[in-house]
């Protein structure tokens, strides 16, 4: 089993090769672009490297498939006895990236 845990947009993600990963918007990227993560732990069968907090020389390449909006969600604000309510909604924005090498 070769994966890798990749950090980016403050978060972290469990990756493997060939798997699509929807991440933080990435600013500046169109679709097709190439982009290379820091790896912080990669493991390839029982061979595991813990990195410090980057394992060096390890590259995990990325594709870009796309861009767009999450799912809505509806904030709601209310005040019982005060005729006060607001409702407001958000979309998050993302990338979804193709997981295409993961090197040690």
């Amino acid at each position: 089993m070769n994966f890798a845990i990749i950090k980016t947009g403050g978060k972290q993600y469990l990756v493997k090769e060939g798997e699509l990963l929807e991440v933080e918007l990435l600013a500046a990227k169109k679709a097709g672009d190439k982009i290379d993560f820091e790896v912080m732990l990669v493991a390839n069968g029982d061979d595991v490297k813990i990195g410090k907090p980057i394992v060096k020389g390890a590259k995990v390449m990325a594709s870009v498939v796309e861009h767009g909006k999450g799912e809505k969600v509806h904030v709601i604000k209310y005040h019982r006895k005060a005729r006060y309510k607001r409702n407001r909604g958000h979309r998050q924005p993302y990338t979804k990236l193709n997981i295409e090498k993961i090197t040690a």
